[in-house]
């Protein structure tokens, strides 16, 4: 399945993503792993949206089709998953964020851990 997404959907890197989230202050990092995978860990300015619940709570959680959207997972498999779906959802600005988690930790991303 997430062969068959990757073609549709923009990926980009880690510095990629810093840059992006410079520039924008309204993207949105967002996390799609399960809920005990981001208690353990999450990049700090990320917000929680699981992709068991994404199609259900996006639009409630991110209201706007048009607001940039990183997301990473634990690899960046997920990701590109949970970013057809959104793009299949209208929104118009999605990237998955290559190396996921991982790549974050690899890159001294700021972390906290809990809610």
């Amino acid at each position: 399945m997430v062969n068959e997404a990757r073609p549709r959907v923009k990926e980009i890197t880690i510095d990629q993503a810093r840059e992006r989230l410079a520039k924008n202050p309204k993207a949105v990092l967002l996390d799609v792993r399960e809920d005990l995978e981001w208690q353990k860990g999450h990049a700090t300015q990320a917000i929680h949206l699981g992709k068991g619940i994404l199609e259900r709570d996006i639009e409630t959680t991110v209201p706007d089709p048009n607001t940039e959207l990183i997301m990473y997972c634990g690899g960046g498999y997920r990701s590109v998953l949970t970013a057809d779906s959104a793009q299949k959802m209208g929104y118009r600005n999605v990237y998955s964020l290559v190396g996921g988690y991982k790549g974050l930790l690899q890159a001294q991303w700021p972390m906290k851990s809990g809610g």
